[in-house]
């Protein structure tokens, strides 16, 4: 799907937003890390916080309230984000990626009429339902069904780990409206809304990391929707999903160079803080190699994130590149969190300094948004088919 272009904001604008961000990540978010992990919940008054700076509404259009933010903006946004505990941002992730852009891509003017307004200020909080017990990577072998029933159509299934799940209000389901046809091609998405009869959320998931962020099972059982529900046309629900997921895994790129970044800072501050044999360990090469490959790979990572989001703002197909940000982003900062934790040696293993919450924390970015093996699929793919058209 090639897109019109979208321009990147002036300079100044651009640096207010990013440290507007910068200031409440440092000053509001990063204090409250170990509170919300412990109580596995981000407080209430953190969250208006949250909607009076616009953060809910970075991808929406402007004529629906959103800041409508060119990718690459959005990902210097989003880097800034990183410096902080995931949960934050997934409180919004799901209204500004996977669970609003579906609707602002493919919705029609009444859908997105309705919805994305509050969307964008974050009265409505929104989920991506795509993974099930048995479709997960295998995005194509969805089985939650909707089958057409009059002037509209019922579902039935179950969906897996769906973040957001307890708080959203709004659902795209992909649901195979055909089960004739195998794969891909039989499956729709669906707009429907959290009240909806037959409609429940399970309890959340106890997880590795990334406590304040929930995720849940939704069932479906003979859940009505109208015609007008769909999003798209029937058997386009991959191709949303797919659409989305490319802007969505450079997102999840950009957080990854945030944490990356965010680590990297911790552990060069502790290095030149900690003394052993007389001296701090900064003067120790090979704590020096361990924050140097960590810079590295952060800095190629961020590189490969803006120069993925400047050609999506061209309006260019960037399944390629989005995979591979985020296939190298998101391995990268498994890396990085690895040597911090190594730097900050007994220190790093207990809870005082936050870097084993980190290490729990980014160790999801190589599975969600598509594995590093699917990633790698992708990415092989894409390149063959440019081979073969040259």
């Amino acid at each position: 799907m090639i897109r019109g272009k979208k321009m990147a904001l002036d300079i100044e604008t651009r640096e207010q937003l990013l440290q507007a961000v910068r200031r409440f990540v440092k000053e509001r978010l990063r204090p409250l890390e170990a509170q919300v992990s412990a109580e596995d919940a981000v407080p209430e008054d953190v969250l208006a916080e949250m909607r009076g700076l616009g953060l809910y509404g970075l991808s929406i259009p402007e004529a629906y309230g959103g800041l409508d933010l060119s990718m690459e903006d959005e990902c210097l946004a989003i880097m800034e984000m990183g410096r902080t505990s995931p949960a934050f941002r997934s409180e919004f992730g799901t209204n500004v990626g996977i669970g609003s852009q579906g609707l602002v891509m493919f919705g029609t003017e009444a859908q997105k009429a309705r919805y994305l307004p509050t969307i964008a200020s974050g009265e409505l909080i929104t989920s991506f339902a795509l993974t099930e017990p048995e479709a997960g990577s295998d995005s194509a072998a969805v089985r939650t069904q909707a089958r057409r029933d009059g002037d509209g159509y019922i579902l039935n299934g179950t969906k897996r780990f769906i973040t957001n799940a307890g708080k959203a209000g709004l659902f795209t389901v992909m649901a195979r409206t055909d089960p004739k046809i195998p794969g891909a091609a039989g499956v729709s998405a669906f707009l429907v809304p959290a009240t909806s009869p037959g409609l429940s959320v399970g309890p959340p998931e106890k997880k590795m990391g990334q406590q304040g962020a929930q995720i849940h099972d939704v069932i479906f059982e003979d859940v009505r929707v109208p015609a007008d529900a769909l999003l798209g046309k029937e058997g386009e629900g991959f191709k949303v999903a797919m659409t989305v997921l490319d802007k969505g895994r450079l997102h999840i790129a950009a957080l990854c160079v945030g944490a990356s970044e965010r680590l990297i800072a911790d552990s060069a501050a502790y290095a030149l803080e900690r003394r052993q044999f007389g001296q701090p360990i900064s003067g120790f090469q090979l704590i020096q190699a361990m924050i140097a490959d960590s810079q590295t790979e952060t800095m190629a990572a961020r590189a490969l994130v803006l120069e993925g989001a400047r050609k999506r703002d061209r309006g260019e197909t960037v399944t390629l590149e989005a995979s591979a940000a985020k296939y190298f982003a998101s391995e990268a900062v498994g890396r990085v969190a690895d040597r911090a934790v190594q730097i900050h040696g007994g220190a790093g293993y207990v809870a005082d300094h936050g870097i084993e919450r980190l290490y729990r924390d980014v160790r999801i970015f190589r599975i969600y948004e598509g594995s590093s093996q699917i990633q790698q699929l992708i990415i092989a793919r894409e390149t063959l088919k440019a081979a073969a058209q040259a």
